[in-house]
């Protein structure tokens, strides 16, 4: 395994016209030099890169495990303490800001990780071509962009193709765990997840779960707690596939 950046690509008109949501927002960030060093020393370790060939999760962690995929980890300081709390489940993480995974990076380190893992690439491309069909156990994607503005809400990562595509990777009763602190986009996502034949809600019809053990509070999260602010967990189950899928 070693170290790449993402592709940059030369967008033209018609190509603006016709690009597919993708599951990040490229953000300014400066990379510390603890962060850059660990980009480069640590990668053997931790970074697997982007192909359009399907991944061997087993050839990956050298063993064979319940696999956990996080989509836009952040600075993955949750993630890795998850990873730490279960060394009986393989952790994929799948963020593009090399700051966060350079944090990401050191608190694995720090933390003595073989259960983990992290690739740097845009997710839907990453679960199209990249993750195998029904090998994943459970899919977490905490607090996406909710895309406020109505203008922009086409531009929202959970979508009916974005949920099928997720379904297909996912094994016969893997969970799906989303969350978010923005109730107009929760509502959007259980409208989304509701209308989905692929997948049944853990909780009553229309509603969201108490937040599940395996998810740990952020400080970000605590601090909103204490202003008041409501976090919605949705958590889903994959149903068995139909003869059609």
């Amino acid at each position: 395994m070693r170290l790449f950046a993402p592709p940059m690509t030369t967008m033209h008109n018609d190509d603006r016209n016709r690009r597919t949501v993708r599951s990040f927002v490229r953000r300014a960030g400066r990379l510390t030099e603890s962060q850059k060093r660990a980009l480069t020393e640590l990668a053997p370790a931790y970074l697997v890169d982007y192909s359009t060939d399907l991944l061997s999760f087993a050839e990956i962690f050298g063993r064979e495990a319940p696999v956990v995929l996080e989509i836009g980890f952040g600075n993955g300081e949750t993630l890795v303490e998850q990873a730490a709390q279960n060394p009986d489940k393989n952790f994929v993480g799948i963020e593009v800001h090399e700051p966060g995974v350079g944090h990401c990076l050191l608190k694995a380190k720090a933390a003595g990780l073989t259960n983990f893992r992290v690739i740097m690439h845009d997710a839907v491309e990453v679960l199209a071509n990249q993750v195998p069909p029904a090998s994943l156990d459970r899919l977490n994607l905490y607090f996406p962009d909710p895309w406020p503005k109505k203008r922009h809400h086409k531009r929202r990562l959970v979508q009916p193709e974005f949920v099928s595509l997720l379904a297909s990777r996912m094994r016969e009763g893997a969970i799906l765990h989303l969350a978010t602190d923005w109730a107009p986009y929760a509502e959007h996502m259980l409208d989304v997840l509701n209308a989905s034949r692929e997948f049944e809600n853990c909780a009553a019809q229309g509603h969201d779960s108490p937040r599940p053990e395996w998810r740990p509070r952020t400080k970000y999260e605590r601090r909103g707690e204490r202003l008041g602010h409501r976090v919605f967990d949705l958590v889903f189950r994959r149903r068995p596939p139909s003869g059609n899928e």
